[in-house]
């Protein structure tokens, strides 16, 4: 897991806008989201993971085990319950709440690519290794 502590900073994003507009984010939160380039961490204590996102606009923090369900308050604010597990150097989350949706991080040496998909509405957003 060479993810592992390294941090990843928004490079492209294809198609946010739509997935936001998919999950009903108004259009103040969509147009920050769309400008802001957050920076991706993943730590490791144990069995616990925290994925951290910073940027400029808001930072979040999740601590979760693999397989194991947890609540969690999205960065535009809905409340779902995921559960996430690794498939080889991707980490695959499922977001159940309203608007389900899923969010594959998959890691490189040098690249984050992030897929977030919600009913026929995808998104790829790559982040580059800091």
């Amino acid at each position: 897991m060479a993810f592992i502590g390294k941090k990843y900073k928004l490079d492209k994003s294809e198609n946010f806008d739509e997935y936001m507009k998919e999950l009903g984010v108004g259009m103040v939160l969509r147009k920050m989201g769309n400008t802001v380039s957050p920076t991706v961490e993943v730590t490791k204590d144990g069995d616990t993971y925290t994925m951290t996102t910073t940027s400029t606009f808001k930072t979040s923090a999740i601590s979760f085990k693999l397989g194991e369900e947890f609540d969690e308050e999205t960065l535009d604010g809905r409340k779902v319950k995921s559960v996430i597990t690794l498939d080889g150097n991707k980490l695959v989350q499922e977001q159940k709440g309203d608007k389900p949706s899923t969010i594959v991080r998959e890691f490189t040496d040098s690249e984050l690519i992030t897929t977030l998909t919600i009913g026929s509405v995808k998104s790829v957003r790559i982040y580059k290794a800091a």
